[in-house]
């Protein structure tokens, strides 16, 4: 049996990414705050099976509870291979540095780096334990390696999350695990919303933004998931490479 694990997986790519695996035959399971009832159905029309835990990847408590229930679901089953999509991702708060709150920084971060590396770390750890193939994405961003005015949180956060793969990649090299980066472009999803709603002294890029949704230049989320999926079934997919979705798109 495979199973694919998604954060973030109630909205956006994440759902587009749990729906695509569900219609792929694979079971999913959804991570997130709340649920999205559209994914039982995408299930059962499909013979496959959805299931959510409720999590803040913000709270360290949270996270461990979510690993528990994963553990005590997943390893009961003989499984084959696991696919954990690190999707979920904030942000906000788009400011100047100097003006962001200690609590909505340290809540960022926790999201955007704290919890991919908690939940690869402890699923590299169980797999290898069980005897079973760990596929893991991280999706990261172009603001990765090109700062912008307003992202010096989430600039830095993705950043480190792409070095963290490289790093990751490097340990596993003599395994059977294989761990990557996906970098998707501009999405029509709520996080773009959040982008166009900040004010031109908080982002100074505000509105080329706000162009790109007037313009409808921004890609469907369901595509974007779809070249994800695609390059996580590719028995060339390369451990460590860093992905572009203008390599496809």
């Amino acid at each position: 049996m495979e199973v694919a694990i998604i954060t973030g997986a109630s909205k956006g790519l994440g759902a587009s990414v749990a729906k695509l695996f569900l219609e792929s035959g694979i079971n999913v399971v959804g991570i997130s705050r709340t649920d999205n009832a559209k994914l039982y159905q995408y299930a059962k029309e499909n013979n496959t099976n959805y299931h959510f835990i409720a999590c803040d990847l913000s709270e360290k408590a949270s996270i461990q509870r979510a690993c528990d229930r994963l553990d005590e679901m997943l390893f009961k089953e003989t499984l084959s291979q696991i696919f954990l999509i690190n999707n979920a991702g904030l942000v906000d708060p788009i400011e100047r540095a100097e003006n962001i709150d200690m609590d909505d920084l340290m809540k960022q971060v926790h999201v955007n780096t704290v919890a991919p590396m908690i939940l690869t770390n402890h699923f590299l750890k169980k797999a290898s334990e069980h005897h079973v193939r760990l596929l893991t994405a991280i999706v990261t961003s172009g603001a990765a390696e090109k700062p912008k005015y307003g992202w010096s949180v989430y600039c830095s956060t993705k950043a480190s999350m792409n070095m963290y793969t490289q790093t990751v990649a490097i340990e596993q090299a003599d395994t059977e695990h294989a761990i990557i980066a996906f970098s998707p472009g501009v999405m029509d999803t709520g996080m773009q919303e959040t982008i166009r709603s900040s004010s031109q002294g908080a982002f100074q890029d505000v509105e080329s933004f706000r162009a790109l949704k007037e313009n409808n230049e921004l890609r469907d989320a369901e595509i974007i998931g779809g070249v994800l999926v695609d390059i996580l079934m590719d028995d060339n997919m390369e451990n460590g490479k860093i992905y572009d979705i203008r390599e496809y798109i």
